[in-house]
């Protein structure tokens, strides 16, 4: 089974998936992304690296019984979607604390608010394979036991779910 952990940066995927227990091999794809070169360059607007899609399936063609985690994951085939959300306004302070600018921070916010992400997850897998985990006040093993219950079948799709339009 391939499971994808996705979400707006700063909803907390990196962090959930390092305590998530699980027999599946965890896949940080920006690390792979990195690591691998599979870039087309770089967007000049927001600063921020262009990953070659084509050449990530490629990579991970052939390796089922992964979870894969990043922001990008929606974009590669997988079994189950886990899109990871949380509060706008948390969104900001995270990426503000990394050191992202005032405007990076502010467009993921509003990314989040409009549900980019899960929009693009239902669109790609269909809602029947789209789980969505509020992550705003719980801890990362709270989260990461949501993430075990979807992987275990015990968990429901749950896309559309969650709304954040008072942000907007």
């Amino acid at each position: 089974m391939r499971v994808a952990v996705t979400g707006t940066p700063g909803t907390g995927k990196t962090t959930a998936s390092e305590h998530v227990e699980t027999d599946l091999d965890v896949i940080h794809l920006n690390e792979v992304i990195e690591r691998e070169g599979f870039t087309q360059g770089v967007d000049d607007e927001r600063d921020s690296t262009i990953a070659d899609l084509d050449a990530i399936e490629r990579w991970l063609d052939g390796r089922d019984d992964v979870l894969v985690e990043s922001h990008l994951a929606h974009h590669v085939p997988a079994d189950r979607v886990i899109v990871l959300r949380c509060h706008p306004e948390t969104i900001e302070q995270r990426l503000q604390a990394r050191d992202e600018s005032t405007e990076s921070a502010r467009e993921n916010a509003e990314s989040e608010a409009l549900d980019v992400i899960l929009t693009e997850a239902v669109d790609a897998h269909g809602a029947d394979s789209v789980y969505e985990i509020e992550t705003t006040d719980r801890s990362p093993d709270a989260v990461a036991d949501e993430i075990q219950a979807v992987i275990a079948g015990d968990r429901e799709p749950s896309a559309g779910t969650v709304s954040y339009v008072e942000y907007l």
